[in-house]
């Protein structure tokens, strides 16, 4: 059993503000009218290392490993392009394939390493870069109809990943603790 003082933790990027909104306005729709609302709790992100539970006491040291990052890794441009889904339960805005964001998600999985942090999952899927629009609560029903709709919308955004964010989950949502700025060229 999870000591008291463990909290969940997971490391992402985040997009600007105005494009978090769009996103946010997007899960709005999922949750009204497909009853959809589990993205909710986080903001709009795209997962460089998933969830796991580290002792809050020692929140100090995983922000000095991921600092060491800042140093390594340069700004670069991310593009989103249209809607896509695993399975049926999960509909999520693609990220175009970028070498430096999958370099960037490399590094934060080898702190983790460091760290003694295995829960990454390494399987055959890989990294899959996306940003979460419907999650699991989407029921299959509900998933067709929004489907139906969502697989016809055009999606087309780029933003400069500037930073990426530790994010620890608390009271059923997950909040922003440090951004980690990346090196301007």
């Amino acid at each position: 059993m999870s000591s008291l003082t463990e909290k969940r933790y997971f490391i992402a990027v985040l997009p600007p503000h105005n494009l978090i909104e769009e996103v946010e306005a997007i899960k709005d729709d999922f949750a009204l009218n497909y009853q959809s609302k589990g993205s909710k709790n986080a903001p709009a992100h795209i997962t460089l290392h998933m969830p796991f539970l580290w002792k809050q006491e020692k929140e100090e040291k995983l922000l000095a490993e991921l600092s060491q990052l800042q140093n390594n890794a340069l700004q670069f441009n991310i593009e989103l392009k249209q809607f896509s889904h695993f399975s049926d339960r999960v509909i999520y805005i693609d990220v175009v394939k970028n070498e430096n964001l999958s370099a960037l998600q490399k590094m934060v999985v080898d702190v983790m390493k460091h760290l003694y942090i295995f829960n990454q999952a390494e399987d055959k899927r890989g990294f899959h870069p996306h940003i979460t629009v419907a999650f699991r609560d989407l029921k299959k029903k509900q998933f067709v109809k929004a489907w139906d709709v969502y697989k016809e919308k055009i999606f087309n955004r780029s933003f400069t990943c500037f930073s990426f964010t530790l994010l620890r989950h608390e009271n059923k949502i997950w909040k922003e603790i440090h951004t980690f700025n990346l090196k301007h060229e």
